[in-house]
């Protein structure tokens, strides 16, 4: 069954300028292709209750001709060959109900392996298109949890494993000409160290000092001869959920800390949390890091999969771009050096909005569709058709894109279930009261909770209205109605003042202050090691203080800051230093 809406194409090209940064996109003649996360697939429904989606934990690989996605409690796995149009295989021939999968492919066979902590087995498979496996090793040396399978450059086989507040993260060689026997002793590669590691911190916030991180999440790259494990902490429902990475001359180390860390950390905006992902190359030879979002509320397993581009530096710094991570963004055709090639400039012109709908649950309002947080949604009464929610942008602006983002609410439904559809219309109008078609999904034969539509052309209008036609169980609720484009108002004014104030009792924390510009939606923190490496990035809607709690103890930051509103951005070129 096809799980994706096709992304159309539109002609736009990029004009981002580091002095003011303003966005415009500029029609042209050359196609591009967006997408927008949370990733835009058929979440499955977990097989306990309370009802919620999840997938997280994900791997993808490149194989024959197309890339696989394998993520935790999804019922089976997805393929592509472009990363933005997914389509779903389901199997019960490999454990696709067990947590955090990992595949290699050896030899032109795909190999899968999940977590278990009483008996692993390794699968095989020649055709993974039609979800046939075979047993390639009925019972592991060990069992493992959180495991990856790296074939290196003369191939030889390693995995690597853990997942403990404990325990660290081990690795060993695997002898896959031997049936996969193990090589040796495994070795512990690296240890929790949230002492220092202010990310390895539990909380929303990094603010657990009391309490232990889970370390797990191992995954392996090469680049340039130098072998880089990654790692996940401090727990899969924070927001603060990132990747961190260890950098060694072998596979099994010894391995120092990479300066900058985490290289994938997201803990702002509509969809937080980066972590427990793999990071791949795709076939232009950009590389992209895959993660796991957190919802968290239902229960603390309710995940989802968001895609960020990565880059290695010249001094062979692995980084994730999780800035602007979760607007659109452009799926290359050609190797790219930057974010900013791939960040089309269409800005977020739904925030905070008003939005009046047909019904609503007294604690769940209309307005949480447009707070810009996947935690907190708007339920109608019912999930009859006709159910709608009308959302206005204030002035009628130019509209490239619209995500609509589902929630689930009184929902039943347990496990991967056929027949179960998202069925609605999507329109538009300029007065209220003339409305035209913009998306008509009523006979839609997929349930994708996070569709993304990148229209054919961009359209005027100041509103848009979804109407419900059938939703898979429970009430019709919405945790984002987003809407995406250019306003025709001015950018925001320049920050001229930054206040930067590093805790000198727990390093690992800092303050920034700054005054408010009346025309910004919200800010970005950039910030890092180096003054021209500046690879974190931190957002924030409408507030003007943050405490950021994920620094290393040991190393010296810098900080910028930029303004956002639904015109653009404006850089402040302020770089201030905090010891």
């Amino acid at each position: 069954m096809k799980e994706s809406v096709k992304y159309l194409s539109i002609a736009f090209v990029l004009v981002y300028s580091l002095i003011g940064c303003k966005t415009e996109p500029v029609t042209e003649t050359n196609a591009i292709v967006t997408f927008c996360n949370p990733v835009d697939i058929s979440y499955r429904f977990c097989t306990d209750m309370p009802s919620r989606r999840e997938a997280a934990d994900p791997t993808i690989v490149w194989f024959r001709d197309r890339y696989f996605l394998f993520a935790s409690k999804s019922g089976g796995y997805w393929h592509s060959k472009d990363l933005t149009n997914w389509t779903f295989v389901e199997t019960s021939q490999i454990p696709v109900e067990e947590y955090a999968p990992t595949a290699v492919n050896i030899n032109d066979t795909l190999y899968f392996l999940a977590s278990s902590n009483e008996k692993s087995t390794l699968y095989k498979s020649s055709d993974p298109l039609t979800g046939t496996w075979q047993v390639a090793k009925e019972k592991l040396d060990i069992p493992v949890w959180d495991p990856t399978l790296f074939l290196d450059d003369d191939r030889r086989l390693y995995l690597y494993w853990g997942c403990s507040d404990k325990n660290p993260i081990y690795g060993i060689e695997l002898d896959y000409k031997n049936n996969f026997a193990f090589i040796g002793e495994r070795k512990e590669l690296l240890h929790g160290n949230q002492a220092q590691l202010g990310w390895e911190v539990p909380g929303d916030d990094n603010t657990r000092v009391n309490q232990s991180p889970w370390i797990e999440g191992a995954w392996m790259n090469k680049f340039n001869g130098k072998y880089y494990l990654q790692y996940s902490g401090p727990g899969t429902e924070y927001k603060s959920y990132s990747d961190a990475v260890y950098i060694a001359d072998s596979p099994l180390g010894p391995f120092s800390l990479q300066p900058h860390n985490p290289f994938a950390y997201k803990p702002g905006g509509f969809a937080d949390g980066a972590g427990h992902g793999s990071t791949f190359a795709d076939q232009q030879g950009n590389y992209w890091h895959i993660g796991t979002s957190t919802i968290s509320q239902k229960q603390i397993f309710e995940r989802r999969l968001g895609l960020y581009p990565a880059f290695f530096d010249e001094q062979g710094t692995l980084y994730a771009s999780t800035k602007y991570g979760d607007y659109p963004l452009i799926m290359p055709e050609k190797k790219i050096t930057s974010f900013e090639e791939i960040f089309p400039g269409w800005m977020l012109l739904s925030y905070n909005k008003p939005v009046t709908a047909s019904s609503a649950i007294d604690s769940l309002p209309a307005n949480l569709m447009t707070d810009e947080n996947i935690r907190t949604y708007w339920a109608a009464a019912s999930g009859n058709a006709g159910e709608y929610a009308t959302l206005d942008l204030g002035s009628i602006e130019d509209v490239y894109a619209v995500q609509v983002n589902f929630a689930e609410h009184d929902t039943k439904i347990l496990g991967r279930q056929k027949d179960i559809y998202h069925r609605y219309k999507i329109e538009y109008s300029e007065n209220g009261t003339d409305w035209a078609m913009l998306m008509d999904k009523s006979t839609a034969n997929t349930d994708n909770s996070h569709a993304y539509f990148q229209l054919p052309q961009k359209v005027a209008c100041r509103y848009l209205k979804v109407t419900n036609v059938q939703v898979p169980g429970g009430n019709f609720a919405m945790s984002g109605f987003r809407v995406f484009g250019k306003a025709n108002g001015a950018l925001p004014e320049k920050v001229t003042s930054l206040d930067v104030q590093r805790n000198q009792n727990d390093k690992r924390s800092v303050t920034l202050t700054w005054l408010k510009d009346k025309n910004a939606t919200g800010y970005v923190i950039s910030y890092g090691v180096d003054k021209n490496r500046l690879y974190q990035n931190y957002m924030i809607y409408s507030d003007t203080t943050v405490t950021i709690n994920s620094l290393n103890a040991n190393e010296k930051y810098y900080f910028t800051l930029e303004a956002f509103n639904e015109s653009g951005i404006t850089a402040s070129g302020l770089m201030i230093e905090a010891q």
